[in-house]
């Protein structure tokens, strides 16, 4: 067997991605990092367990002198200097043109929680962000609607996303093993971009590699980070620093590390950001089995005001700032209807109420998940910013923000429904079901949609099961409750699709899987996991 073998089907343009070098580039880190990435797989259930046992998370002791210390991250470079708009969205040909049209400061070119990891949406991805940068970039659909880069456009800073430390690529094995998706991801996206866009310089703000980091659970995972991008950099002959990142605070277990997550990253950090739907996933799925003031009410009723979420944005706020690095909001992902004015009103209030209190909480930017959110977020940054391009001139906060203030999950308003049940089955069904199709980012029910989405509905549904919990009403959440309105409401979807267009998708499937992940005694850690064996 030979040391690298390639074993996905051919994907169109891929040989321009899967060369020898960049093959042996990508092998390069695997063999560096991949045993010290399964170890910290390994750390992080060891910390779960102790999660369970004692139902507590604290800030750590052992590096409390970070926390006291005075530092600074490395001063942001000019791409990532205005990020008031970022908007998010998978690396397909048509989002790719929609994101770099879209008049936002940043795209978030996510191969991740808005990518579905088939082996051709994964190097397909690779290719149009090469041709994104050499502005060759196109799409037709199959109705002979046309995209095209507008010729005049000022193109946002491409940030890449991506999969997290515990996903395999078992579609190139190395050594006889799978290598890690991160690896993979990042390996083959900078051998070809990193001396590309840093020979554009000033002649394009895409001079640099700047990524997102998501599903970071300790500040030993950044640590892992920065290594590769120590590796990386020199591996290539580039300049130590190019390199920024941006990681994602959405665990609950990252939070009471932002600082020494920071401080590990410090050579490359650009800033953090708040993934609040993650975030309550990893609340959920740490203190699943902790009792009954870890239980969260209808997904739809927690709000960005409950205390438990106010205490985790303003601690990220106040230390981004402490140490120079741009603190970044949430997702907005409603899609504006062409077809209700009413939706669209009573959704925009919301979203431009969510902007204005992250501007006026100090976030120096925010994320959007359709393009014509894009002014609604500036007008809310821009009220707040002026011609300032961030806060980070803002007197920090001395609020002392406290492990019970984090962990107040009982603060939260909100009971759990009927309704908040049928929700989680329906809307858990429609995106498990669409991601088995290859769709990562679905529109479901005006709202855009990732694997964050399934991930709560599951996660919920798990600990309502296990914990006993009683709807308003008076109805018990059992195992055989769930099966039946599953059931029920893949019924439902025969109807209205009609059974050549039902059979045609991947429902018989994603049934199976959505009960397995929501009610199995052993939880699944990740969806994604089990499902990407049912992926191609």
């Amino acid at each position: 067997m030979p040391d690298i073998e390639v074993t996905g089907a051919h994907v169109e343009g891929a040989e321009r991605i899967l060369t020898p070098q960049a093959l042996d580039f990508v092998a390069g880190l695997q063999r560096r990092f991949g045993a010290r990435r399964e170890e910290l797989l390994v750390a992080r259930t060891a910390r779960r367990e102790e999660i369970s046992r004692t139902g507590r998370l604290d800030f750590l002791p052992e590096t409390a002198e970070i926390r006291a210390a005075e530092w600074k991250v490395a001063q942001t470079p000019a791409a990532l200097l205005d990020r008031r708009v970022e908007i998010t969205g998978p690396t397909d040909r048509k989002m790719t043109v929609n994101a770099l049209n879209s008049g936002a400061q940043v795209w978030l070119a996510d191969f991740e929680d808005a990518t579905a990891p088939t082996w051709s949406n994964l190097l397909q991805g690779q290719v149009n962000l090469i041709d994104a940068f050499e502005r060759r970039i196109g799409f037709t659909s199959p109705e002979g609607k046309e995209y095209r880069l507008r010729p005049d456009a000022e193109l946002p800073t491409v940030v890449v996303r991506p999969r997290g430390w515990h996903l395999e690529e078992r579609h190139l094995l190395v050594d006889g093993k799978p290598a890690a998706g991160a690896l993979f991801d990042f390996g083959l996206y900078f051998f070809h971009n990193a001396q590309r866009l840093i020979a554009r310089g000033a002649q394009d703000p895409n001079s640099g590699s700047y990524f997102y980091l998501p599903k970071t659970e300790s500040h030993r995972e950044a640590r892992l980070w920065n290594e590769v991008f120590v590796h990386a950099q020199e591996a290539l002959g580039i300049e130590r620093g190019t390199v920024r990142a941006t990681v994602l605070i959405e665990t609950i277990t990252a939070v009471f590390e932002m600082e020494e997550i920071l401080y590990e990253l410090r050579e490359h950090a650009a800033g953090l950001n708040a993934g609040r739907w993650d975030y309550l996933f990893s609340v959920i799925k740490n203190f699943r089995d902790a009792g009954e003031r870890f239980i969260l009410p209808d997904r739809d009723t927690i709000t960005m005001t409950s205390p438990l979420m106010r205490a985790y944005t303003r601690l990220l706020v106040q230390t981004c700032h402490r140490r120079g690095a741009h603190a970044i909001g949430g997702m907005a992902a409603f899609i504006p209807s062409r077809r209700d004015p009413a939706v669209n009103e009573a959704a925009l209030a919301k979203v431009t109420a969510d902007k204005n209190r992250e501007a006026g909480d100090g976030f120096d930017g925010s994320w959007v998940a359709h393009p014509d959110l894009v002014p609604v977020c500036r007008a809310a940054f821009d009220a707040v910013l002026g011609d300032r391009p961030n806060q980070k001139d803002r007197p920090v906060e001395n609020v002392v923000i406290t492990a019970e203030q984090l962990l107040d999950v009982a603060g939260t308003e909100g009971v759990c429904t009927e309704s908040g049940l049928h929700s989680a089955i329906a809307v858990g069904l429609r995106y498990i079901e669409a991601w088995l199709r290859g769709h990562g980012a679905v529109g479901i029910f005006n709202l855009m949609e990732d694997v964050a989405t399934a991930e709560i509905s599951r996660s919920q549904i798990w600990q309502w099961v296990h914990n006993d919990v009683v709807l308003e009403g008076g109805q018990k959440v059992t195992a055989e409750l769930v099966r039946r309105l599953v059931s029920e409401e893949l019924s439902s979807l025969r109807e209205s699709l009609g059974d050549a267009a039902y059979d045609a998708g991947r429902w018989q499937q994603a049934g199976p899987l959505f009960e397995q992940v929501a009610l199995d005694g052993d939880f699944a850690d990740f969806l994604t996991v089990p499902g990407y064996a049912l992926l191609d």
